[in-house]
């Protein structure tokens, strides 16, 4: 049975508390710009008076895509701003109506269901599996309606959800297929990268990703219509957004208006700054790199808990890039003493994502009858602990140590 902190005399746990209490010595989340990389930022701003988006942006976005293997990027502030954008645009794209349905795992970041309910659509809610922690692809299928105009995918914590699947299930159905790669940078499918299975995907370089511009998101597409109305959606709706080659065509058709002052479309103010450009620059030279070692922690990480195959569920998929190490402990229990454990212990940690997102009180007014029966598991079983390139032989031991330690007593 594993270690029953609950169970210690009130005294003696306090006592035992804070005579172990250790600094946090594996913080959830670690500062990943580099000495070099702010070196790098402060010749950029001691040489340039241009500050907001110009050629630095478009640099990183041209990069971005390279590596990405897409078409186009679109840099945004954030990876929530991606989704409102691209929700956006594919309303107005494929003239959706309110009401519309988007299929979400009802495990996954909360502004992923913000975006659609912002634009008057309805988000259908399907339970996840516990294997690569995406959609329970049997209740995806069933959930699709005559209503249904996209499935919004969500590439949990580094793992690759099954595409294939996927695709099979919307076979000839005009449904678009978004990928939110928000956490998941680099995580393959038969060595494709995902975020280029659907009509366009988002990912985040906020502090505590693979990568980090600080604040910072991507929409990446394969469709120029898409890119073009990313851009202008983007910067207010501005027609000089667009790329010089198209700005003759819409001078001519609107010729009786300033094209500085051309308002296209509907739009928003999420760019993003040359200084948040740089630093992805200097960041993604080593993103590569990154994955590697956090593949390899992850490995180890599994070979760890496989010592203790009673206790924990293990999530492995090939095509991994690994966003963080998981727990999902059979009981509730074991999970609540090993998490105070670990934080004794100096090890932070934190709920997987926002758990059920239904149990959340932004969503208190949805009335769903469905039984949602892994995400409940990952909402009342599940915690994680955090996962970078600064994660090494010594810190893993250390957990090895500290696990052997709560399971075997």
């Amino acid at each position: 049975m594993a270690f029953q902190l609950k169970k210690l005399p009130n005294p003696l746990f306090a006592y035992y508390k804070i005579n172990n209490m250790k600094k946090n010595i594996w913080k959830l989340q670690e500062n990943i710009i580099d000495h070099p990389q702010i070196d790098i930022l402060i010749n950029f701003i001691k040489t340039t008076e241009r500050y907001t988006q110009f050629t630095e942006v478009k640099k990183f976005e041209d990069a971005w895509s390279k590596w990405q293997g897409c078409k186009y990027s679109i840099f945004v502030n954030s990876g929530s701003s991606a989704n409102l954008i691209i929700l956006d645009l594919l309303k107005e794209v494929h003239q959706w109506q309110n009401g519309d349905e988007i299929i979400v795992p009802v495990v996954t970041w909360p502004t992923d269901i913000s975006s659609i309910l912002q634009f008057g659509l309805k988000p259908v809610f399907v339970d996840i599996n516990l294997q690569d922690l995406a959609f329970d692809y049997t209740n995806l299928e069933k959930k699709i309606t005559s209503k249904t105009r996209a499935i919004f995918l969500t590439h949990l914590l580094g793992f690759p959800a099954d595409i294939k699947k996927i695709k099979k299930i919307i076979g000839k159905k005009n449904i678009q297929l978004i990928e939110d790669c928000c956490e998941s940078h680099g995580a393959t499918i038969n060595g494709e990268k995902i975020g280029n299975f659907g009509i366009c995907s988002s990912f985040s370089f906020y502090w505590g990703h693979h990568i980090s511009t600080v604040e910072g998101g991507m929409i990446c597409t394969n469709e120029e219509k898409i890119y073009k109305l990313a851009l202008l959606k983007r910067s207010h709706g501005l027609a000089r957004e667009l790329p010089k080659k198209y700005h003759p065509y819409y001078k001519r058709r609107y010729k009786d208006i300033n094209f500085r002052f051309l308002f296209l479309t509907t739009g928003f103010n999420v760019r993003n700054t040359e200084f948040s450009a740089v630093l992805g620059l200097s960041q993604l030279k080593h993103l590569d790199r990154y994955i590697t070692i956090r593949n390899k922690n992850y490995k180890r990480f599994v070979d760890i808990l496989s010592s203790y195959p009673k206790f924990l569920l293990i999530p492995y998929k090939n095509g991994l890039s690994s966003f963080v190490l998981p727990f999902l402990l059979n009981h509730k229990k074991d999970k609540e003493n090993l998490q105070k454990y670990l934080t004794i212990k100096g090890i932070e940690s934190r709920p997987i994502i926002a758990g059920n997102l239904l149990k959340q009180p932004f969503l208190e007014f949805f009335s769903v009858p469905d039984k949602f029966t892994n995400a409940d598991f990952i909402h009342t079983n599940g915690f994680y602990i955090g996962n970078n390139q600064f994660v090494d032989k010594k810190r893993l031991d250390y957990l090895k140590s500290v696990l052997d330690e709560f399971f075997r007593k």
